[in-house]
């Protein structure tokens, strides 16, 4: 035939008669081969030969470009034009720039994926392609499976494509003309350009003037001004008035266990779980000073730095009864507090807490040395 085709096209009923077919037509070599289906079909681009899509690798350039420029940009704003040294920190401090870095990394890979898929590897916007106007397009988007000879750059000989896509049993044989319109003309490119620009500038000056005459309008509400619990006002959604909640009872904190022992005996079965190190020991040290010396002493001799004001009696961990205390039975103290002395549950984390009985034991190891400790 004499007619100018963009392709002859025909069906099949299944997506394995479709994967069959394809490479017994490429095999006649008549035209481009191209297949249309309603759903992704696994193998089909192996069967058509298409090579490995390059989006990804352009992806990955891209968002190493967007890394690169924004880390270049902040680096410049920061550390060259305009410096300023904030708490101490360097003026180049690459950790504050990840979250820009971040954001633009995703919007050149993001911009990168849609652009370079739609125009450079699916040659899209192609609204005037012949397909979408075919007999055939109403099956190819229910249940049916379309085989495309398309014509390449030597043209496409109608007859010998109808006869290979026949020999594979194909169906419904349709021949599409070449579209009235190139996707690709410098007429069509300008005239969507244009087009879409005015909608952006329609778009901008629309919400623009939105926001402007309407600022409070939901959803545009300021943040200020949404509801909210103030823990130390009164509030009508509790019974007894109040904002701040007490927690309910057996709440326990995320990360924590509860300590159910409640007596001296029960305490006296714990083992310390952290070994006697220099570390332990100077942590230990530290916790003690800040939180015990002031009534105990520094030595836990019971010697207060505190004025006669004072009037509880600080124990003399020195003493025989402490010294024969098992390590449990000094933690239990600092867990449940005794006489005067308050818990220090809420104050001091469990490591620091049995770090404080191996000081303990070591202040009393220093003020009731033995001989051997002597040599």
């Amino acid at each position: 035939m004499a007619e100018r085709a963009f392709a002859v096209v025909g069906l099949f009923d299944s997506a394995q008669e479709l994967i069959e077919a394809i490479p017994r037509v490429r095999a006649r070599q008549v035209g481009r081969v191209e297949a249309y289906t309603p759903y992704p079909v696994h193998g089909i681009d192996a069967a058509l030969g298409l090579r490995r899509s390059p989006l990804g690798g352009m992806v990955l350039v891209a968002g190493l470009l967007g890394t690169v420029t924004a880390l270049s940009f902040q680096w410049w704003m920061n550390a060259v034009d305009y410096p300023i040294p904030i708490g101490g920190k360097a003026v180049f401090s690459w950790q504050a720039f990840v979250p820009v870095m971040f954001e633009v990394t995703v919007l050149f890979a993001t911009f990168t994926a849609g652009l370079g898929m739609l125009f450079l590897l699916n040659r899209l916007p192609f609204f005037s392609h012949p397909l979408l106007s075919s007999k055939a397009i109403a099956a190819v988007t229910r249940d049916k499976f379309a085989l495309a000879v398309e014509a390449d750059g030597n043209g496409l000989d109608v007859d010998r494509a109808r006869a290979a896509l026949l020999t594979v049993g194909a169906k419904m044989l349709e021949v599409l003309p070449f579209p009235s319109r190139e996707p690709s003309s410098l007429r069509f490119i300008f005239r969507a350009t244009l087009g879409i620009a005015a909608a952006c500038v329609v778009a901008g000056y629309g919400m623009y003037w939105t926001i402007k005459l309407f600022p409070v309008l939901p959803p545009m509400v300021h943040m200020q001004d949404q509801p909210k619990l103030n823990a130390y006002k009164a509030s009508v959604f509790f019974k007894d008035g109040h904002g701040m909640q007490i927690p309910v009872e057996g709440t326990v904190p995320r990360g924590y266990l509860p300590y159910t022992i409640s007596t001296q005996g029960e305490a006296g079965e714990l083992v310390n779980p952290l070994p006697r190190t220099r570390q332990v020991l100077q942590k230990g040290r530290k916790a003690f000073s800040e939180h015990c010396a002031v009534c105990h002493g520094a030595l836990g001799n019971g010697v207060p730095t505190l004025t006669s004001a004072y009037g509880a009696k600080p124990a003399n961990l020195q003493a025989q009864t402490f010294r024969d205390y098992p390590d449990g039975k000094i933690y239990h103290v600092i867990m449940v507090g005794k006489n005067a002395m308050p818990s220090y549950a809420a104050d001091l984390t469990e490591d620091e807490r049995w770090a404080i009985v191996h000081y303990v034991r070591v202040l009393q190891r220093a003020q009731n040395a033995r001989d051997e400790d002597l040599r």
